[in-house]
C-alpha cells in the first residue's frame, strides 16, 4: 500500500518541545570568549666561533719542516713578512731584509708571499669547516667565523665542538686564535688580542670587550695614533667617550663597529658556499720534466678532487688537466669516463694510459686540474671478491671501465654506443654517441622500451629465398616464433614503408627478424640477427 506524500516540516510549523522534555535536557553554558595572548617575538640566540690565522701566510707557502720564512717586497727591498719558531730561535724577525735573514741562518728556506696559495687555503678550511656548521663565513683575509648555535647539540656541547675544530686545524697545519661570543666581531676582536674566551652571554659581553687593545680592532692607522695620542688605549676607553663627539671627530664608522660588537645593531653576514667544481693548482718551486713526480701531483690534486665530491655526493664524467710552462702556452690532457664518478684510483688509471701518449714540450712548474659538470652520483652494490691464501683478490672491469681504458688507449673518436630514437623504422631508430657524452634520460614510451629489436642490424635488408612461400635461410625453412608487427610510417617523405615483421628461427637456432611488404610483392627479407 502506498503512503501519501508529505512535505517536510519547517520550523515555524513544527509543536514546540514538552515542557518535560526541556527539563529533563542539560543545560550548556556557552564557551566564555577567550582573549588570544599578547604574542612578544622571540630573538634567536646566536654563538659565533672565531677562528684567527696569523700565521696563514706561512702556512700556505710552507712546503717543508725546514727553518722558513715569508718575504715580502716593501719599497724594492724584500722583507720578512713571518718567521717560523725555528727561524725565530736563530734571531730571524718581522721586518729584516732577506739577505739579513739569510746571514743569521744560511739554511732559511725564503718563500715569496702568496695572496693566491693564501685564499685557497682559506677556502680549503672554510670547506672542511662545513662538517661543523651550515653558516661559514670568511670575513677577512685571515679570519673565518662559524655560527655553532644549532651545532651544539649534535657535537655534545660546546666543549666537544671546540676540541674537535681545534684538533682539525693543528692537523692541517694551522696555529689558531680562537674565540666564542655572542656577535660576530666580538669574537673577532676576542681573537685577534689573543684571548681564549669562551662567551654564551650577551650580557658578559661588554665587560670582557671593554679591556681588549685598540690594536684588535683592525681600524685605520690615523684613527688608532689620534685615540692613542689621546690617551685612550683600549674599547672601554673608547665607550667612556661622548657619542656625538667620537662621531663627529672619527666618523660613524667605528661607532657602528662598538655597537655591533656589543649587540645593540644587527650584524648580519654572507655564508660562504663552496663552488660547485673542483679547481685545484699545485705550483712546484722549480721546473721538472719527471714523469713520476708529476703523476705524483696529478694524484694529489685527484685526492682533493674526491673528498671535494664526497662531501657532495657528486661525480662527473670529465676532468682536465694543465701543465703549465715558463715559455709558451700549457699543455691540455682531457679524460672521461663513460658514467659519472669520483674515485681517484680509477681517475689515476685512465692518467696513466694518457700521460704515456702525452708530449711535454718544456719542463712543467705548475698543474691545475679542473673537473667537468657534476651530477648526482648513484651509488650501487660492488662485487664481492674472494681471494686464496696464495693469491690476492681478482679484479674485475665492467664493460663501462673497458670502454674508459680503451678510448684512453686510442682516442674518443674510436669508440663509440648506440643509442635509441623515437623513430618506428628500424634503420632511422638508433644513432652512435660518443661513451663520454653527458647521459640524459630518454624520451622513449614505455611500450617502445620493452619492444624487442635485434642488437645485430644489416645496413641493408637481403632478400630470402622462399619456398611454396615459406623463407628459406642458408638453404633451410625457417620456423615463425612471433609476429606480426606492423610498421607502417614514414608517408610523409620517400622513405615510407609499410611491412609486417616477424621472429623467426631457423635450424641452427639463430633467431631472426624479418619482414614482408604488405604493398609489394610477398617477398621475404632478413633484417636483422638477435644473436
Amino acid at each position: 500500500m502506498s503512503r501519501a506524500w508529505k512535505s517536510p516540516v519547517t520550523a515555524r510549523d513544527a509543536a514546540p518541545t514538552p515542557l518535560a522534555v526541556q527539563q529533563a535536557l542539560p543545560f550548556v553554558e556557552p564557551a566564555p570568549l577567550v582573549k588570544p595572548p599578547f604574542l612578544t617575538p622571540t630573538s634567536v640566540q646566536r654563538l659565533w666561533f672565531c677562528i684567527w690565522l696569523p700565521d696563514l701566510p706561512l702556512a700556505a707557502s710552507r712546503s717543508s719542516d725546514d727553518a722558513a720564512a715569508v718575504i715580502e717586497e716593501q719599497q724594492g727591498i724584500h722583507r720578512v713578512l713571518l718567521a717560523d719558531r725555528q727561524a725565530r730561535a736563530a734571531g730571524v724577525m718581522a721586518g729584516q731584509s732577506a739577505n739579513a735573514a739569510l746571514a743569521l741562518l744560511p739554511t732559511l728556506q725564503l718563500e715569496e708571499r702568496s695572496l693566491l696559495r693564501e685564499q685557497q687555503a682559506l677556502e680549503a678550511l672554510a670547506g672542511w669547516l662545513e662538517r661543523f656548521s651550515s653558516f661559514v663565513c670568511i670575513a677577512d683575509h685571515d679570519v673565518l667565523l662559524l655560527e655553532i648555535a644549532g651545532s651544539l647539540r649534535l657535537f655534545g656541547g660546546l666543549r666537544p665542538l671546540r676540541e674537535k675544530i681545534s684538533k682539525g686545524l693543528r692537523q692541517h697545519g694551522f696555529d689558531a686564535s680562537l674565540a666564542i661570543a655572542p656577535t660576530p666581531l666580538g669574537a673577532t676582536w676576542l681573537a685577534r688580542a689573543g684571548r681564549r674566551a669562551c662567551i654564551r652571554d650577551e650580557q658578559n659581553l661588554k665587560r670582557e670587550l671593554r679591556h681588549l687593545p685598540l690594536a684588535s680592532l683592525s681600524w685605520p692607522a690615523g684613527i688608532y695614533a689620534s685615540l692613542t695620542g689621546m690617551g685612550v688605549t683600549n674599547i672601554g676607553d673608547c665607550l667612556r667617550l661622548p657619542r656625538e663627539g667620537f662621531v663627529r671627530r672619527f666618523g660613524a664608522q667605528p661607532m657602528l663597529e662598538l655597537d655591533r660588537a656589543l649587540g645593540h645593531l644587527p650584524d648580519p653576514r654572507n655564508a660562504w658556499r663552496a663552488p660547485e667544481r673542483f679547481c685545484s693548482d699545485y705550483e712546484m718551486t722549480e721546473e721538472t720534466s719527471n714523469r713520476e713526480l708529476l703523476l705524483n701531483i696529478c694524484r694529489e690534486l685527484l685526492l682533493l678532487h674526491e673528498q671535494f665530491l664526497l662531501a657532495r655526493q657528486l661525480g662527473t664524467q670529465r676532468l682536465s688537466f694543465s701543465f703549465f710552462h715558463l715559455k709558451g702556452s700549457a699543455t691540455e690532457l682531457q679524460l672521461g669516463c663513460a658514467r659519472a664518478d669520483r674515485s681517484a684510483e680509477r681517475w689515476l688509471e685512465l692518467l696513466r694510459i694518457r700521460f704515456d701518449q702525452l708530449v711535454l714540450p718544456e719542463p712543467v712548474i705548475a698543474t691545475r686540474l679542473r673537473s667537468g659538470m657534476t651530477q648526482a652520483l648513484q651509488a650501487e652494490s660492488a662485487r664481492l671478491n674472494f681471494h686464496t691464501a696464495d693469491a690476492g683478490p681478482v679484479r674485475r672491469y665492467s664493460i663501462a671501465q673497458l670502454a674508459e681504458r680503451l678510448i684512453a688507449r686510442i682516442g674518443d673518436q674510436s669508440v663509440h654506443s648506440t643509442n635509441l630514437v623515437a623513430e618506428h623504422r628500424p634503420q632511422y631508430a638508433w644513432r652512435t654517441q660518443g661513451l663520454l657524452s653527458d647521459w640524459t634520460s630518454s624520451t622513449l614510451s614505455e611500450v617502445r622500451r620493452h619492444l624487442r629489436r635485434p642488437l645485430w642490424m644489416l645496413p641493408e635488408p637481403i632478400l630470402l629465398p622462399a619456398d611454396s612461400g615459406y623463407p628459406l635461410h642458408q638453404g633451410n625453412r625457417i620456423r615463425l616464433l612471433d609476429g606480426p608487427e606492423r610498421l607502417e610510417t614514414g608517408w610523409w617523405d620517400e622513405e615510407g614503408i609499410s611491412r609486417d615483421y616477424y621472429m623467426a628461427v631457423n635450424p641452427a637456432g639463430i633467431r631472426l627478424w624479418i619482414f614482408r611488404n604488405r604493398r609489394r610483392s610477398s617477398s621475404w627479407y632478413l633484417h636483422g640477427y638477435f644473436g
